[in-house]
């Protein structure tokens, strides 16, 4: 009779264990040293070895030649353990089997000793599951064991485990396979069932499991069953649902190209060929993580689950990106998947999630914006300019500025820099706050305006107005001074100021840059 992979091929020694070199080394050494606790926890998630750790443990106590860590495999003992039918090594599913009245018949269960091996060995798999009553009527018992008695609970959740429970017992949580060392086994095992598959088929069944041994092994027997002796990452993927680079780098490359068409494209294919769409979010928000990571650690990385040639693949997709637009795209995708998981129109949600990314890409940080808008080039001169208008400059809040021989020192500041057409470095002061001291001048300023108080100039100027040596320090925040009100002006004067202010170049770039943009004072600084 067939005998599936996982089966087949589980455990029978601590040296066939992979990835759980912590447990076998403090278990061996329990053994050697014949210091056998009576009660043990095994967590971790599915199918990292818990339960094949807790049977070659039993076979250890329990084999004629021992206890030893190198059970011999041949005796009644270790043969009727391998099997599930000894008498004295006791399995119970802790799902079917999780009321008092369960846990009442293993409490006289433990009272009478072992009917031929050395030790009698409870397997209690999906621990958490037990009610809390049931713990509560195992608990004496797991406390104070008869000397012949060995608890060993698998869990999956060990959170739900009462800490009653958890003080009594040694605790070994179990990792998730590593992935190299998975691969590693797959390839081993599939020479000795003479399959032959390339690379990447074999990074992709050890990838669906996710760190699950078992679940990689059912999806190799799977494969086996659908393509034969011979497997390729194409017809693989087909079989398990999972997606090529090539289709996840459809959706890299027009964010690349900011195609808002290729993103309808990629889900009406998806639609077309009756794909998930949740599972293609799922994907997606995995592929993004790795660009992420081989953006940040290289290629050549332990934290990626990828053959080296796909590897290199994600290494060259990442390249067009920085590593904040990638991060973005990371976390869309995973608002994405979250909202597909409720969404009963899935299409318009995962078109509306890749056009979102494009538009993410289009975006410009707000300091950009800003430091361009002092980058505009002045309108070129006639053969004979007209008479320069007064300065205007727009603003929302305005304080009264002086001239620069009287004042005070950041009237007098915001006037020089007028002069020396810095409008947008004088407007950025007059949103900040300045505290003097005799040594130091401390602008408080919020974000969007630090990069313009941090330019050479400003400084340059400030210590010249201030006519001592001083030291001068921006800071970031919001002013907790309230700016004056701007002088009244005659009604005439305003309108042409407004006109003039309306006209200027910087005036209206600005205005292109922030469609929103409101000027709601104009003030004259002649009229002062």
């Amino acid at each position: 009779m067939y005998q599936v992979i996982a089966r087949k091929y589980r455990p029978q020694a601590f040296d066939e264990l992979i990835s759980q070199e912590h447990v076998k080394t403090t278990l061996e050494n329990a053994i050697t040293q014949q210091r056998i606790a009576h009660g043990y926890i095994f967590s971790g998630q599915r199918g990292t070895g818990k339960t094949t750790v807790a049977r070659i443990f039993a076979r250890c106590l329990n084999c004629e030649q021992g206890p030893t860590p190198y059970p011999c495999g041949k005796c009644a003992s270790c043969l009727e353990i391998a099997a599930g039918s000894s008498m004295d090594v006791i399995e119970i599913d802790a799902a079917s089997n999780r009321g008092i009245n369960e846990m009442r018949e293993l409490r006289e269960s433990v009272r009478f000793r072992p009917a031929r091996d050395r030790y009698k060995v409870f397997i209690v798999d999906e621990a958490h599951q037990i009610t809390s009553e049931a713990f509560n009527a195992l608990l004496k018992t797991l406390e104070e064991p008869p000397e012949w008695v060995v608890f060993l609970l698998c869990t999956t959740e060990s959170h739900k485990i009462p800490s009653t429970i958890v003080s009594r017992c040694q605790q070994f949580s179990f990792r998730s396979v590593d992935f190299a060392e998975l691969v590693k086994r797959m390839e081993w095992i599939m020479q000795q069932e003479g399959i032959t598959a390339d690379a990447d088929a074999v990074a992709v069944l050890a990838r669906a499991g996710e760190g699950s041994v078992r679940d990689s092994l059912s999806a190799l027997d799977q494969a086996i069953a659908c393509c034969g002796d011979k497997l390729n990452a194409a017809e693989v993927r087909a079989l398990l649902g999972m997606f090529s680079l090539e289709s996840l780098g459809r959706v890299t490359s027009a964010l690349a190209e900011a195609d808002s068409q290729k993103m309808f494209d990629v889900v009406a294919e998806l639609e077309a060929n009756g794909r998930s769409l949740q599972h293609f979010a799922r994907e997606l928000a995995r592929h993004f993580r790795n660009l992420v990571v081989v953006k940040i650690t290289g290629s050549d990385t332990r934290l990626v689950a990828a053959s080296p040639a796909e590897q290199q693949k994600l290494a060259e997709a990442a390249q067009p990106f920085s590593e904040e637009d990638l991060t973005r795209y990371l976390q869309l995708s995973l608002d994405l998947f979250r909202d597909l998981q409720t969404s009963l129109q899935p299409r318009l949600h995962l078109e509306m999630g890749l056009l979102r990314m494009v538009q993410a890409g289009r975006l410009q940080p707000i300091e950009e914006a800003l430091a361009n808008l002092g980058s505009s080039t002045p309108p070129p001169r006639t053969a004979t300019p007209p008479k320069p208008a007064p300065p205007v400059t727009p603003q929302v809040t305005a304080a009264p500025v002086g001239s620069i021989e009287g004042g005070d020192l950041r009237s007098r500041l915001h006037a020089a820099l007028l002069e020396a057409k810095l409008t947008h470095v004088a407007d950025a002061l007059e949103h900040s706050e300045l505290a003097e001291s005799p040594n130091e001048l401390v602008f408080t300023t919020p974000k969007m305006y630090q990069l313009y108080l941090k330019q050479t100039e400003f400084e340059a100027t400030a210590k010249r107005i201030a006519g001592r040596p001083v030291r001068v320090t921006i800071k970031i925040g919001e002013p907790t001074r309230q700016a004056a009100p701007p002088a009244a002006a005659p009604k005439k004067a305003e309108d042409e100021a407004t006109t003039r202010a309306l006209a200027h170049p910087e005036v209206k770039r600005f205005q292109e840059v922030f469609p929103g943009a409101q000027v709601r004072t104009v003030r004259n600084l002649k009229d002062n």
